[in-house]
């Protein structure tokens, strides 16, 4: 029977009216490798938060290696051995790999007058050939990928006799191949001992990678199981207390007269966007398929003024346009709803009504006059109409779920009366309750004539929502797919085509 590495019992937590986590129990055994799952908001980080010291517990209890816990910070976890590797990577990009790990605890010599660096550098390779990694430790980090950025992460962490690693949406980012490497070392660790704490939103990889699978709704509890004794549609139901369904869409619901909305032929922007042309209809749902480099985020970007685009043209309503810049395109009413919203579509340290109005301030104010009423009755107004989870308008973003992030970003496009959305990677990093009401507010919005490009790695969700599909490889669009005919082989076919598919067109 495996060693208790940790217990934390009855754990109870406030953030004011908010009660983030009611009697919590959850255990980690020696070697083990244990999924968190959950809603957004359901509490699995206010719980590894109360694990590493980032927030105190009101009440209950944590016991680690048999005694009695409770971390001061997350420095101090550390020094105990708890690590957490956070879905946002806390590295220092102009540092190499070695500074990075030994940041605080450098190599010295001449009695730690001078920085040894040749001494840290050999200490890097041992612990990499330890992880059997293969990282140069002189290699600057901010020249690394996101997967190796993580593995960088994983050996700081393990550098301070890690006893328990939590790893916070650890694969969101990553290639397939990155996964796998990421999964033989979690592997690896947990043969030497090491208990790991798994939280992710991609429900296909607990039964890979996991033991057990704890799910938490509403800050409480559900069940423990062991993983291979439950099926990924019972862990959905847990998670969101209702049976959400991800059937392929049969047909379109696009009119075979609908209007073109937007048109883009022989589009050339940098090395990813390469003659692509394409048209989307009023209503329409056109997904945009291809493997990570395809160019699918530079043609959206190219679209949006983003970009420079170097040839090509894009006509909005059957009228040629010139997109030089953000604010063009969404003259032009044409919304973006950028992967990576925290950087491009958010201002996370400002309030939900601040976010919700970013761009129509404009059309709130007279001069250095704002009007607040007016303000605050158009967020009320799309804060209920997309059913947006916030305790107040004044509420920090950051505070909010990453799918009512997502909401306020699409009402933030709303009340500009955008009716050309391009949604790019909607439902990255949220779990699938929350994907379901993206998905359903989408299908609302074609609905009302609005038409959407939506961009998604995930293939059962480009063939879920989509009315057409166009497939990219290597910055050119290689296969246009109606919904009746799609599949995630035809689609793949498609995008592992490359240049042999101009080739064969030429």
């Amino acid at each position: 029977m495996a060693n208790k590495l940790l217990s934390m019992e009855k754990i109870d937590k406030r953030f004011t009216s908010v009660h983030a986590l009611r009697q919590v129990d959850f255990d980690l055994d020696e070697g083990e490798i244990h999924a968190l799952v959950g809603e957004n908001g359901a509490g699995k980080s206010t719980l590894m938060k109360v694990l590493v010291g980032i927030n105190s517990k009101d009440s209950g209890q944590i016991r680690y290696l048999g005694h009695l816990f409770n971390p001061r910070d997350p420095k101090h976890a550390l020094e105990m051995g708890i690590g957490i590797i956070h879905q946002e990577l806390n590295m220092m990009d102009h540092l190499t790999v070695a500074q990075n790990i030994f940041i605080g605890r450098e190599s010295t010599k001449l009695g730690g007058l001078l920085l040894d660096k040749r001494a840290q550098n050999r200490r890097a390779e041992e612990l990499f050939k330890r992880l059997k990694m293969d990282i140069d430790p002189t290699e600057q980090v901010g020249r690394l990928t996101v997967g190796r950025q993580q593995m960088v992460e994983i050996a700081k962490a393990v550098s301070h006799r890690l006893r328990v690693l939590i790893l916070d949406e650890p694969t969101a980012a990553l290639t397939d191949t990155e996964i796998s490497e990421l999964f033989a070392i979690m592997r690896d660790l947990a043969g030497r001992g090491v208990g790991m704490i798994h939280i992710s939103h991609r429900l296909e990889e607990i039964h890979q990678i996991t033991d057990r699978v704890t799910v938490l709704r509403d800050g409480e509890l559900v069940d423990t199981r062991k993983t291979s004794e439950v099926t990924k549609q019972q862990i959905i139901n847990m998670m969101v207390g209702r049976v959400i369904y991800e059937q392929p869409k049969a047909k379109s619901s696009v009119k075979p007269d609908a209007p073109v909305v937007l048109r883009a032929h022989r589009l050339n922007a940098g090395k990813l966007v390469r003659d692509v042309s394409f048209e989307l209809r009023k209503g329409e749902i056109l997904g945009l398929a291809g493997l990570i480099g395809a160019g699918r985020t530079e043609t959206a970007r190219a679209i949006f003024g983003a970009d420079e685009i170097q040839s090509g043209s894009i006509e909005v309503n059957g009228r040629r346009v010139k997109i030089r810049s953000p604010q063009d395109a969404v003259a032009k009413g044409i919304g973006y709803l950028s992967e990576d919203r925290k950087r491009f579509g958010l201002a996370v340290n400002l309030s939900v009504k601040d976010n919700t109005v970013m761009a129509t301030y404009d059309l709130f104010q007279r001069g250095l006059f704002v009007y607040a009423r007016k303000v605050r009755a158009v967020t009320e107004e799309y804060i209920d109409k997309l059913s947006i989870k916030t305790p107040s308008l004044e509420q920090l973003l950051r505070n909010l779920s990453g799918g009512n992030q997502q909401k306020v970003v699409v009402a933030k496009w709303l009340i500009r009366n955008c009716d050309i959305l391009i949604f790019d990677e909607p439902t990255r990093g949220i779990d699938v309750g929350a994907k379901s009401e993206i998905y359903t507010l989408m299908n609302e919005l074609t609905r009302e004539g609005k038409s959407i490009i939506m961009i998604s790695s995930e293939l059962p969700e480009i063939l879920r929502m989509s009315d057409r599909i166009l497939v990219m490889s290597e910055g050119r669009i290689t296969g246009e797919l109606k919904i009746e005919e799609a599949s995630q082989e035809a689609i793949m076919e498609l995008a592992t085509m490359g240049r042999q598919a101009v080739l064969a067109g030429s």
